[in-house]
């Protein structure tokens, strides 16, 4: 396309300089830009330091040059530095954050860059045909990849569209807390109008998905998968399905990936008197479009995430608004909730690929992997049950200081909204004018739980009583009971559920359980990030392993493939035993990661670059093969898939 450089140059002269001057260095080759007097300085909390923390007059020589190299690169002068080894790469990271960064992160950075892109192809072998249940982006980043890898595939979906968890929740204020291009499929890439999108542009960018990749025409939506079934003599899943109409069929497949995420049953709470409630009572997961809750007296059961994006959203606007939340959260600084990305700086990241990817790889790291090492518990530190350790403790200090500082006049309210245990101990939550919000004369913050209803009066457990036309149930989802909305029924009759234990879930890498062969998951058991960053990351790096699993068993004369016990074993204490040393299983808190023994099973303990690493190759010796050696003959099971 033609380029504007009036439009380039403008957006050069609002880009982020730390990412910008990655650009150069890679340009031009010349490393004088990494040292001083050009080297950012380090970003406090989440900021995207756009100025490096530099002077006015080095950032303007930084712009200089970038447009200079830029300009000509688009004139054609070739990258000096096109390929960096990973070890310079996690050097320039380092650089570009202002901080540390392990040599061994270079190698996700090449990744991320594009410059080591492995081949999807199968090897030439029997057609292999998947179901795919979930049509989120799970479904959606499963069918892109199994296209490429030559499998043919369908995806039963219930709603009525793409887009998952990003149809089904439209509360107002929704949106996702995590960066933008993070939040982007590595073959997808978006022009993104914010920073931070909302579930609208979201889904917007779901949508366009499918369309290019013509992923809604292999797909049956207004379809449930009741159950999927393995039917060991042929060797295939039976999937049981239900249409919109209320008509069953049955469907067969090789291979079975489940998309359903964690996030997929509503958590609703059995609150005493509920069904006398006169007014509408709707999970946010659930949000009618045409609820208008203007001039309603409205009550909001609990204060997570969705609670944390619902309330500043409606309270400007509804006549009053009563919170009961039990528990109390951490929040952290969000200066970008709602802010659009400058028109020539979106123009530059299409026009200069490289801005882009650098820009992300900052993100990641910042959201990411940037306070994992800092969320292990030190065993002589004289406070555990207010911090981990002395990063942790100053994390402490500096929200409890945001805290104090966003109520303002309403210090009365320190004691019911600051938590007594560690910060990360629970996600922590972005501040999109939650305290703000607490401070209006017509907020009410009910420190306690919904005990029952009477009628139209909510009672806490407290004894506090709070009239209300709308009641909302922000509790979240059923995050720990994996795979809770149908059944999956292996070899021998096993049920997964019950294999499981109804929340204990666990699977190698989160993919693979023994038992159920040709049987995968997407967002499994301790795959989500508990630490921040994406779960599209952790989705595709899924993904990848599928692929190569695929391979192992497209490349032999088996008829499926399923994971050693032994292995599966031994990574679930592997887990388990490095959960034991972090945040999350600090004893002062609950949080949705755990089940009801306390185990961690939704999140993982892994740095982004180590489950990256863990899945880009599937180990031989950790599978097992069948194979028929004639219809109707029993299979022969070989030692390994090697």
């Amino acid at each position: 396309m033609a380029i504007d450089r009036d439009r380039l140059a403008n957006g050069i002269a609002q880009a982020n300089i730390p990412s910008l001057l990655m650009v150069l260095v890679q340009l031009t080759g010349d490393s004088r830009w990494l040292a001083d007097p050009y080297a950012p300085s380090r970003a406090g909390g989440l900021d995207d330091n756009d100025d490096g923390g530099l002077d006015p007059a080095i950032q303007q020589e930084i712009r200089a040059a970038a447009r200079d190299a830029i300009f000509a690169w688009l004139d054609g002068a070739p990258v000096a530095d096109p390929d960096p080894a990973d070890t310079r790469l996690a050097a320039m990271l380092a650089v570009a954050m202002g901080e540390p960064v392990p040599p061994e992160y270079g190698e996700i950075i090449a990744f991320n860059l594009g410059l080591r892109r492995p081949d999807p192809a199968l090897a030439p072998g029997r057609p292999l045909k998947a179901i795919i249940v979930g049509g989120g982006i799970s479904g959606l980043c499963a069918a892109v990849n199994l296209t490429q890898a030559g499998v043919a595939w369908e995806i039963f979906e219930k709603n009525e569209d793409v887009g998952g968890t990003w149809f089904e929740n439209r509360y107002p204020g929704c949106g996702v807390d995590t960066p933008n291009l993070t939040y982007t499929f590595s073959f997808a890439e978006w022009d993104w109008a914010h920073y931070f999108p909302l579930q609208s542009e979201i889904r917007r960018y779901l949508s366009a998905v499918a369309d290019r990749f013509g992923v809604r025409d292999h797909v049956r939506f207004g379809t449930r998968v009741e159950e999927v079934r393995w039917i060991e003599e042929d060797r295939q899943w039976e999937v049981s399905a239900a249409k919109a109409d209320g008509s069953r069929f049955v469907a067969r497949a090789d291979v079975v990936l489940s998309a359903v995420g964690v996030l997929n049953v509503p958590q609703k709470p059995a609150i005493p008197g509920i069904e006398s409630f006169a007014g509408p009572v709707v999970h946010t997961a659930e949000w009618p479009e045409d609820l208008d809750v203007t001039g309603k007296k409205v009550a909001v059961v609990g204060n997570g995430a969705s609670a944390m994006q619902l309330v500043p959203e409606i309270a400007p606007r509804v006549a009053e608004l009563s919170i009961f939340a039990r528990s109390k959260q951490w929040a952290a600084p969000f200066p970008q909730y709602r802010r659009e990305i400058p028109a020539d700086v979106r123009y530059l990241m299409q026009a200069v690929p490289l801005y882009r990817q650098w820009y992300e790889q900052r993100l990641t790291w910042t959201f990411n992997d940037r306070i994992h090492s800092s969320l292990f518990k030190d065993p002589s530190w004289p406070e555990p049950q207010r911090s981990l350790n002395a990063v942790n403790d100053g994390h402490r200090r500096f929200f409890t200081q945001y805290v104090v500082d966003q109520l303002g006049d309403r210090q009365d309210l320190l004691d019911k909204v600051l938590p007594d245990f560690p910060p990360f101990a629970k996600r922590m939550l972005l501040d999109n004018g939650w305290y703000r919000a607490l401070r209006r004369d017509n907020v009410r913050l009910v420190a306690d739980r919904l005990s029952r209803v009477e009628e139209g009066v909510l009672v806490a457990g407290n004894g506090e009583r709070v009239e209300a036309d709308v009641l909302v149930l922000a509790t979240g989802f059923k995050a720990a009971e994996v795979l809770g909305s149908y059944d999956v029924v292996g070899r021998d009759g096993a049920v997964l559920r019950e294999v499981w234990e109804i929340d204990n879930a666990s699977a190698y890498l989160g993919t693979a359980v023994p038992g159920f062969p040709n049987f995968f998951i997407l967002l499994g058991p301790n795959v989500g990030s508990g630490h921040g960053g994406s779960m599209i990351r952790s989705i595709e790096n899924q993904m990848h392993y599928i692929l190569e699993i695929l391979k192992l068993l497209s490349g032999s004369r088996a008829e499926t493939i399923e994971v050693r016990p032994e292995v599966y074993d031994a990574y679930r204490a592997k887990v388990d035993a490095a959960h034991e040393k972090m945040v999350w299983t600090h004893r002062g808190a609950d949080n949705w990661y755990r089940n009801s023994r306390g185990r961690i099973v939704a999140i993982t303990p892994w740095r982004n670059d180590d489950f990256w690493r863990m899945t880009r190759r599937a180990d031989p010796d950790d599978y097992l093969l069948d194979r028929a050696t004639a219809k109707g003959e029993p299979a022969a099971r070989e030692a390994s898939a090697g």
